[in-house]
């Protein structure tokens, strides 16, 4: 049975962890995966990427997710 309610909102939700990899800026820092506008259903859970700890690039240790910080 389809859940109308769900159903008919799908559109606004992109694909969790759609991208391989995730250019951010310093400004979006502190950064987590998966992102906001994801889909949270279907994904795993929340965590903090530390790619200005690694030297600016970071893999998701869940979905494997590459996010590489951008210089100003």
């Amino acid at each position: 049975m389809v859940n109308n309610d769900t159903a008919a909102h799908q559109g606004d939700y992109s694909k969790p962890n759609a991208k391989t990899a995730v250019e951010v800026k310093p400004s979006d820092l502190p950064i987590h995966c998966p992102m906001e506008g994801s889909s949270l259903w279907d994904s795993h859970p929340q965590v903090y990427i530390p790619v200005a700890e690694n030297g600016g690039e970071s893999r998701c240790p869940y979905c494997g997710t590459v996010f590489k910080l951008l210089e100003n």
